[in-house]
């Protein structure tokens, strides 16, 4: 009987942050978790592109990350935010805690753009952040397939073009995609 009625809480919690992450027009609904724990809303990041990217400190792609810092460098003061996300969904390559990966991600490869604390990108229990990424376009719905994955967000919050983990962040195919975004 307890754990029938756990279950029911356990799923009516999972349909709530479900239908949530369904019901957001924009991701400048969320609220979440910097690296450090303090909140960040993402609604401060209406009017700028943004390239949300689920990272990892321990993977074939972690490399991206250099390219990441300058494309936040070069970008920043055009409008453009870079986002991290660590997960530890793929390969068990993000097992650290928050310090542990803010102290690699600095210290390796001088990161200053903002990341959020560790969320789970797919699964049961995937984050709403990652469920809204993953199913309000239409075109580019579906599961991640692994970590580096990216998602090119427009000045009014909408998931407008994603990119596989082997598509670098300053390739010319994102470039033109941040581009565009910034023309508009």
């Amino acid at each position: 009987m307890v754990i029938q009625a756990n279950m029911k809480s356990l799923f009516a919690i999972f349909t709530l942050l479900t239908s949530t992450a369904m019901a957001a027009d924009s991701i400048h609904e969320f609220k979440l978790k910097d690296i450090d724990g303090k909140e960040l809303d993402l609604s401060t990041l209406k009017g700028k592109a943004v390239l949300v990217v689920n990272v990892a400190s321990q993977c074939g792609y972690t490399g991206q990350y250099a390219n990441l810092q300058r494309l936040h460098e070069q970008m920043k003061d055009q409008g453009v935010v870079v986002l991290g996300v660590p997960a530890n969904n793929f390969g068990g390559q993000e097992p650290g805690t928050e310090a542990e990966i803010k102290a690699f991600c600095t210290t390796d490869y001088g990161v200053t753009f903002p990341m959020l604390s560790k969320l789970s990108a797919t699964g049961g229990d995937q984050a709403p952040l990652f469920a809204f990424l993953t199913s309000s376009n239409p075109e580019l719905t579906g599961e991640i397939g692994w970590n580096f994955e990216k998602f090119l967000i427009s000045k009014d919050g909408k998931v407008v073009s994603r990119f596989g983990s082997g598509v670098e962040p300053d390739s010319d195919e994102v470039i033109a995609s941040i581009k565009e975004v910034l023309a508009r």
